[in-house]
This record gives C-alpha cells, structure tokens and sequence, in this order.
C-alpha cells in the first residue's frame, strides 16, 4: 500500500501531522476520521520522491539546495535564540532566499504561522523543499519549547550530510575529467582526421576492414548528422534517468550497487552513516524510536536498506530491540553497527554512540572514494589505451595492407 503524508485537524482544532500506510487517501480519511481527525490534505509518498527527483535533475524548475536550506535552518535559530520573533525571522530570510520558490515557501508559511496555524504543520506541507525529518524535528522543538535546540541538531544533520556528499563528489572529480576529455579528444578525431583519412582511402581505392569501416561510419555520422547525435544522447540520457527513477528500475539498480566488487562497501558505508546520523538526531530532539525508524526509512537512498528499516519498525513496536533486528542483516549494516547499538540500548546513551558511530562512518567513506579514485585511475588508462589502441589499428590497417601488396 502507498505511503501518505498528511495533514489532519482534531474535532478540537488541533492540528496532526504525519504519515501512513493506506490504499488511497479515502480510506486514510475513514481512519483518521474513526481516530477524531478531518483529513486537510495528503500527499503520496511516490508523487514526493517523484517530484524532489524531478526539481534535482532540473534545478531550474526552482528546486531548492541543501546548502541554502542549511544556511536557512543556521540563520533561523540564531535570529530566535536573539529573540526575533518567528513570522519576522522568517520574512527577513526569506529576502536573503536564492531560490524564488524559497522565498515564495517562507512568506507564506510566515502568513500561516501568524494565522495560527503551527510552524511544523506549515513546513509539512512543503515536501518537496523540507522533509519528514526536517519538520518533524521542529514539532519536537515546539512540543518540548526547545525550537533553538531542534534547530541547532537539524543544521549539524546537514553539514554533516553537506560534508559527506562533498566528499564523495570530490573524489569523483578526477575520474569524471578524465573520461570527460577522453570523450571529447575522441570526438574531435572522429570529426576532424577520420574524414580526411576516409578521403585518402577512397581515393586509394582501398579495400576497408570492419572496422575502420565503423569508426569511418561514425565519423561521418558525427560530421553531418551532428544534431542527430546529440537528440541521441539527450533521449538515451533521459531514458536511463526515468528506467533507474521507476519502481523496477530503481530496485534493479539498488541491487547492482550492492554487488559491484567497488562500489559495494561505499554504498553500505554511505547508507550506515545517513542511518546512524539521522537515528541519532531524531533520538536526541526526542523522538520516540518506532517514529524515527518510520522517519529514517524515508531518507534513505537505497531501496533494500529503506525496505529492512521499515519492517523493523512493527518489530520495534512490539518491543524487541533494533540491534537484534538488524543482527541478521550484517550483508548490509557492519556487525560495528549492531554492537554500538546495543551498547547503546543497555546504557542508554543510544544518540551519543550513534554520533559518534556516524563520525566514524563518514570518515571511512571518505577513505574509501579516495581509494576508489586511486583504483580507478589505472583502469582509465586501460581504457584510453585500448581506444586509442583500437582507434589507430582501425586507420593504420587499411594503409599497412596496400603496402604489403607492393
């Protein structure tokens, strides 16, 4: 069954956010409804992920950055703890907003925050721009009166995550330059020196082996039929993106990552570090652990890690304990995982050694993408070589064949 974000209102007038497992938004209704809550609105968890993805791949849709949103949340909890009233702090920054969509987002949650209405509920129903953590962290501040608090832990989530992604991406630089060039260096040969060899050959009247054939045909392929080309590229570009962003897709390729001999250990190091970070936040402002699996199991990237998260759930709520949940599953979370947190649950200091737990996580995925970049560097050069290789036997074969004739 489709997950829903909702936003529900008490026959009292108090206001309930939240998610649930429902088969449409008419039974979500009936079942709020049975509980003393009139549905306000919901969202599909698919149309969420569906659109956030969409505002990625496009930013100039108006998708807002997880730097700004970091900068934001920094910004707020300094102008409250000056004592900035909340409607103005947010009016004030929604004018130093980058993003008009932002901006837009932050004048009208201003306007319902004035009306009454919870800043929580208000963030809620922007899912596109702040997630289920983000305001589930600032209903806990208002809640306990704590808002500076819950402010301060969701901007250490983000630099922590701002930090992590920009390892990654770093590391991925170098790798990303070198096939980009020898990408380019190898469309200039074919544009520039195969037509004028394909010219010589004819010319010499010379029988072409297959392969030259090929590289001639891409060649003059890439010279008239450029715009052909890159409408090819684009569409192949767009085909993969939406095949790897659908149901199966995304779960074919979840798979493969998790068996790639390289990319592995990064994957499971990466979603270990989001787990324990986001768990220990949640724990620390004060959520009830069954709630911050549900909320984990949303941020998570990788479908069989957001999967084993949201069956522990039920589990957890029945009472047993998520080390010896997780304890079967040690292909994906680091038997580390499983014993820090069980020393987490006997002496009740679970947020702290999931921060802690998270350092360490991050840093070993940090040391693992500078050793993958170092992998990687003699592997493109096995692949230049053997372009290069392939390329000038192509060309050369044809002369080297007439002059073994004379």
């Amino acid at each position: 069954m489709p997950k829903y974000f909702y936003t529900a209102k008490s026959l009292k007038g108090e206001s309930e956010t939240g998610s649930r497992e429902a088969k449409d938004e008419h039974e979500l209704a009936r079942v709020l409804y049975q509980e003393g809550y009139v549905l306000i609105k919901a969202t599909a968890k698919e149309e969420k992920i569906k659109k956030r993805e969409l505002e990625i791949s496009l930013p100039f849709l108006g998708g807002v950055s997880l730097k700004e949103k970091m900068v934001f949340t920094r910004n707020l909890r300094v102008m409250i703890s000056a004592g900035v009233s909340l409607p103005q702090a947010l009016k004030t920054l929604a004018k130093q907003a980058k993003s008009q969509k932002f901006k837009k987002t932050l004048l009208k949650t201003a306007e319902q925050v004035i009306k009454g209405e919870s800043f929580s509920d208000s963030l809620a129903q922007h899912p596109d721009i702040f997630s289920e953590l983000f305001w589930n962290m600032v209903k806990v501040g208002e809640e306990s009166g704590g808002l500076e608090e819950s402010l301060a832990i969701l901007t250490r989530q983000m630099e922590r995550e701002s930090e992590l992604k920009s390892k990654i991406q770093g590391a991925m630089i170098y790798p990303a330059v070198i096939i980009c060039a020898m990408i380019g260096i190898g469309i200039m040969m074919l544009i520039m020196v195969v037509p004028k060899l394909a010219q010589t050959f004819e010319e010499l009247e010379i029988e072409l082996p297959l392969t030259t054939r090929m590289v001639i045909g891409l060649g003059t392929f890439l010279t008239e039929k450029w715009y052909f080309a890159i409408l090819l590229l684009f569409l192949v570009v767009i085909f993969l993106r939406t095949l790897f962003k659908t149901g199966g897709g995304k779960r074919i390729w979840d798979n493969l990552v998790l068996k790639l001999p390289l990319i592995s250990p990064i994957v499971k190091k990466t979603n270990s570090a989001y787990t324990v970070r986001t768990l220990g936040s949640l724990i620390a402002a004060g959520v009830s652990m069954v709630r911050s699996l549900e909320i984990v199991s949303g941020t998570l990237g990788n479908f069989y890690f957001r999967r084993m998260i949201a069956k522990s759930v039920e589990r957890v709520r029945k009472g047993e304990r998520l080390s010896q949940i997780l304890k079967p599953y040690q292909n994906f979370y680091p038997l580390t995982v499983i014993q820090m947190l069980e020393v987490g649950e006997e002496t009740g200091q679970t947020s702290e050694i999931l921060e802690k737990l998270a350092d360490f996580f991050e840093n070993e995925v940090a040391i693992a993408t500078k050793n993958l970049a170092a992998v990687i560097e003699p592997v493109l050069m096995l692949l230049i070589g053997g372009a290069v290789g392939f390329f000038a036997v192509s060309m050369v074969q044809p002369l080297y064949s007439m002059l073994s004739g004379f």
